[in-house]
Order: C-alpha cells, then structure tokens, then sequence
C-alpha cells in the first residue's frame, strides 16, 4: 500500500489554528497542540457570548428608558404599557437612543404615553 503524503494539508490546518490564536500568551500562540485547545476554547467563549451581548444591550436600553421615564414622573412598566394602549411601536433600541441623545423628543413621547394612561 501506498504512502499517504498530507505535508500540504497538515501545514494548512496548522497554519489555520495558529492564525486564529495569534496574539495569545505563552506556548498557546505556536505550539499546535495547545493552540487547538486554546482555539476550541476561544470559540466557546465567542459563541456564549454573541448570546450574553444581546441581554446586555437589552438590559442597558432598559435601564437608559426607565431613567428616563422616571424624570418624567413615570416608571418603565407604566411607560411601556401605555406604550402599547397609545399604539407607538418603538422597540427599546429606538427609545433608550432617544432617552439618551435627545431628551426632548423622548419627553415628548411620555407625554402622549401619560396622555393614554389618563
């Protein structure tokens, strides 16, 4: 039986895990083995985190509305009910911006929301 030759392919896949681990500390940037794990490690930590960053961003727009709703005399559970009642579709992307960058326009939108309640 023939000899398998895979010098060319073993050489890509090295080439491909130590370009992903270039950069990190120690044997775990050129050594193959250790680069691997650290690669399969580094890839865990990516794929839990591309979850975790959306119930972060989700957790801060909420924060930024209910401070804003707040200064306006209202909570972010009363805020977000009559958002619905008064039928202005605004995701809390759109309204943690407003709140932050442009006060008057998202004071404007709680007095409508207020206007509802009542």
């Amino acid at each position: 039986m023939a000899r398998t030759k895979r010098g060319v392919i073993s050489k890509a896949k090295h080439k491909k895990v130590l370009k992903a681990v270039k950069g990190q500390y120690g044997r775990r940037k050129n050594t193959i083995r250790i680069a691997r794990q650290a690669m399969e490690k580094a890839m865990q930590y990516a794929y839990r985190d591309r979850k975790a960053k959306k119930r972060d961003f989700r957790s801060l727009w909420i924060q930024r509305i209910n401070a804003g709703a707040r200064m306006e005399g209202l909570t972010y559970s009363k805020f977000i009910s009559g958002l619905a009642k008064s039928k202005i579709k605004l995701d809390r992307k759109v309204l943690a911006e407003l709140a932050y960058n442009n006060p008057e326009a998202f004071k404007s939108i709680v007095k409508k929301v207020q206007s509802s309640l009542n």
